[in-house]
């Protein structure tokens, strides 16, 4: 997921007042955003028929969930960049048709290769969406609704998910998995040739009252450095990915272990699966809420609510996978859900509070990239690998020992977090 963009000096001030329009844009990047995650998660609800037919390892299956993330993470610096300079509207319909076109590819793939390389185009497709997106839909907002409208587009990212599982569970179970690929593939191009017709790139530039752009990329450039530059910073980057390990891994393979261990069938199990995706989105939300209202007065105390809810992901999920399959378990599954993504909040605080304000965007899209290369791209992955060694229960066990590591990096930024802030200060 993209981080705000709402100090990206080269957006403007924006109009004086939110507009009809304005919202229009809103909807068509929302609405593109959501069919962006359903492409993303639609295979996580059929894995298990892609087992059954294709005779898949979960090795295998788990490379078809990670490429996206590893394309993601990738290209996500390189993709914005060139938005940038190709033209933001441009650029977001090219994606959208590209991760249409890759998840139909999908619903027509033959054998295991086709689909990886669908999956890896769908992720090429995807990787710069967050951040451009954004950047597209907050310029046509004034600045005090920046804040407001980031945090409304990225909870499209939890809606596309919960939808992409639950409504591929539904026609997967009706008509098979290739429909499923089939009818989320066609949305995303109807909304993908519907975006440039109605966002129009000159009249967001007028609307936003920015300028081309070119002074604000080049600062970062001169000052790229400091996007790592302190030990403080780097730990959280560190801790946040430790963290979307576990992140990664569960709304990945969620769906399979409810289908193995619960004998559900695939849309039952896509229809729970959603439902935890749903109080993770939430847990995320009043994580973040929580970090900024007991942080009050003292900002080193998010890193003690960062280690405390990486603590609590592996505390409630040792205890979930000790139970036999039931509601006990699947409460305690519900509590690990709503904990898992609960440092993006904290996390993303101290990377903006540890790096200039110029910096901010790029700042972000380095978290981004840092998220999906060490947690979730391997996530899924290595979940599928070990799970063909000592099965996903033992797989979803191991769980817990990355959020730890994630923990003691948090707190491991105790001895430099106050030196490195005020350093900056100082800088500044």
């Amino acid at each position: 997921m993209a981080g705000p963009v709402a100090d990206d000096p080269s957006l403007g001030e924006g109009p004086p007042r939110a507009t009809v329009y304005g919202w229009a844009v809103f909807a068509l990047s929302f609405g593109l955003l959501i069919s962006d995650y359903m492409a993303r998660q639609v295979l996580n609800a059929v894995f298990p028929l892609l087992k059954a037919e294709w005779h898949l390892n979960d090795g295998e299956l788990g490379w078809l969930a990670g490429v996206v993330a590893v394309m993601v993470g990738l290209l996500t610096l390189p993709l914005s960049l060139a938005a940038d300079r190709w033209g933001r509207v441009r650029s977001l319909t090219a994606m959208a048709i590209l991760w249409s076109l890759a998840t139909l590819l999908c619903a027509v793939a033959g054998s295991y290769g086709q689909m990886l390389v669908g999956r890896a185009l769908v992720g090429v497709g995807e990787a710069a969406y967050g951040s451009v997106g954004i950047a597209v839909v907050i310029s046509v907002f004034p600045r005090r609704l920046r804040a407001t409208l980031s945090a409304m587009f990225l909870a499209g990212g939890i809606f596309g998910q919960v939808l992409g599982v639950a409504i591929g569970a539904q026609i997967a179970a009706l008509h098979g998995w290739r429909t499923a690929f089939m009818v989320i593939g066609v949305m995303g191009l109807v909304l993908g040739a519907a975006y440039p017709l109605v966002v129009r790139e000159k009249r967001i530039k007028a609307l936003s009252g920015g300028g081309d752009g070119e002074a604000a990329n080049a600062q970062p450039k001169a000052s790229v450095r400091q996007l790592v530059s302190s030990r403080s910073v780097r730990l959280a980057y560190l801790g946040n990915g430790l963290q979307y390990f576990a992140a990664g891994a569960l709304p990945s393979w969620l769906p399979s272990y409810l289908f193995r261990y619960y004998a559900m069938p695939v849309d039952k199990a896509g229809r729970v699966a959603a439902v935890l995706l749903l109080i993770c989105g939430a847990g995320m939300i009043l994580c973040g809420i929580a970090s900024d209202r007991l942080s009050r007065g003292d900002p080193g105390r998010k890193i003690t609510l960062a280690a405390s809810f990486c603590v609590g992901t592996a505390i409630s999920l040792t205890l979930a996978l000790q139970l036999p399959p039931g509601p006990g378990q699947l409460a305690l599954l519900a509590l690990a859900m709503a904990l898992v993504g609960g440092t993006g909040g904290p996390a993303g605080a101290m990377v903006a509070n540890l790096t200039p304000l110029s910096l901010h965007g790029t700042a972000f899209a380095t978290m981004t990239l840092v998220n999906n290369l060490l947690g979730l791209a391997p996530g899924p992955i290595l979940t599928g690998k070990i799970a063909d060694s000592i099965g996903l229960l033992g797989a979803f066990r191991l769980l817990p020992v990355p959020c730890l590591l994630a923990a003691l990096a948090f707190l491991a930024m105790r001895s430099s977090y106050k030196a490195d802030l005020a350093k900056l200060t100082a800088g500044s």
